[in-house]
This record gives C-alpha cells, sequence and structure tokens, in this order.
C-alpha cells in the first residue's frame, strides 16, 4: 500500500495551492479518502474527509469555502484544493485511506507565510 502526497510548497497568505494524493495496492474506490493535518505542538486534526463514491463530504470549520475536497477513482487519485491560505493553515498535511484498514502518507508540508 502507498500514498503518496506532492504540492506542498511556499505560498504568501491569500495564495493558494492544490495537494495531490497518488494511492495505490488496495481497492481505491472502496476506501474513504481524508486530509489531515498537523502543526508543530499541535494534535493531528481532520481537515476535509470525501466518501468512497465522491458523492458526501465533510470540512474541518475553519477551512469550509476556502478548500475543496475531490477524488479521481478512474486515476486512484484524491485532491485538495487550497484557496485563501492563511498563516493559520501552516501544517503537514497527511493523507489517509480508510476502510478495511487506515493507511498514511508520509506528509506533505504546507507553509503560509509573507
Amino acid at each position: 500500500v502507498q500514498l503518496v502526497e506532492s504540492g506542498g510548497g511556499l505560498v504568501q497568505p491569500g495564495g493558494s495551492l492544490r495537494l495531490s494524493c497518488a494511492a495505490s495496492g488496495f481497492t481505491f474506490n472502496w476506501y474513504a479518502m481524508s486530509w489531515y493535518r498537523q502543526a508543530p505542538g499541535r494534535e493531528r486534526e481532520l481537515v476535509a474527509l470525501i466518501n468512497s463514491r465522491g458523492t458526501s463530504t465533510n470540512y474541518l470549520d475553519s477551512v469550509k469555502g476556502r478548500f475543496t475536497i475531490s477524488r479521481d477513482n478512474g486515476k486512484n487519485t484524491v485532491a485538495l484544493q487550497m484557496n485563501s491560505l492563511k498563516p493559520e493553515d501552516t501544517a503537514m498535511y497527511y493523507c489517509n485511506a480508510r476502510g478495511a484498514g487506515s493507511y498514511w502518507g508520509q506528509g506533505t508540508q504546507v507553509t503560509v507565510s509573507s
């Protein structure tokens, strides 16, 4: 099983980033997919979740209206479009697959700073 995140980086406040997660080694369309984040000294928190068919999503209150999670079951990928980024969005972002098992990627760093 592999989950490989990409797309992180340094961006100014108000900017945008698009994170991607490529999955392999399991039946992707049987799993709900999520993005979590963890800032230094803080607990990991759920940012966004999408169900296995891509028909339902949920978001952390602080990112609603700014972030959008999507998935492509044909390509085994999940994405997180992040707009209007704020310094408080700075964290390591992790992709998670949850179904019969729970799998994690290695993370991609997002830094929002001027």
